[in-house]
């Protein structure tokens, strides 16, 4: 079976029911970017060298699988032969947020991206959940859309705020604080 089919050349694209639409279509951008997120995890999951955090992130991935492919599609024969996808997926990453600021001093402001390459692309992984996110609550406000998607894209990228400070801490990076700068005028 060859990669390229063609089908895709005039601009649609196939959903899992078989009915095509605009690749520009509200769906399309909401499961691309779901999928644009799963690839910015395996890149923090190829960054990281703690088991933990690892199977935590592999676990992460195989949930927006699970999320994407409801993103695509709309029938509910479709829906039907996926995984399920609970409030309990939400509680898991709860739990581990929970876990995580244990170790962490209080936040006191908000933080700056970066302090590290590898916390630098949590907070990258971070912005593309908060796109995918508003992606999805449009998609919502279009379509039928549980909103369990959307407390867990929510629930997620507190995680990855949460994780990225982990990181820093494990890694020895610099958290910098934002110091608002006084107004010149």
């Amino acid at each position: 079976m060859k990669i390229y089919t063609k089908t895709g050349d005039q601009g649609k694209t196939s959903l899992f029911s078989g009915s095509r639409v605009s690749k520009g279509h509200l769906r399309i951008h909401a499961y691309g970017t779901v999928d644009e997120l799963n690839s910015h995890i395996g890149l923090l999951r190829d960054l990281s060298n703690d088991d933990a955090i690892n199977l935590e992130l592999i676990h992460v991935q195989d949930r927006l699988f699970t999320l994407g492919s409801y993103l695509a599609s709309e029938t509910e024969d479709a829906k039907s032969r996926l995984p399920s996808m609970t409030i309990t997926d939400v509680e898991v990453l709860e739990s581990a947020i929970d876990l995580m600021e244990q170790e962490l001093d209080p936040i006191q402001s908000f933080v700056l991206p970066g302090g590290h390459a590898t916390v630098s692309y949590c907070h990258i992984a971070r912005c593309v959940c908060r796109r995918a996110e508003r992606l999805v609550v449009e998609l919502a406000e279009n379509f039928t859309v549980d909103d369990v998607f959307i407390q867990y894209l929510n629930r997620l990228s507190d995680y990855l705020f949460v994780l990225s400070r982990i990181l820093t801490k494990n890694l020895k990076g610099k958290e910098t604080p934002w110091k608002p700068k006084k107004r010149l005028v």
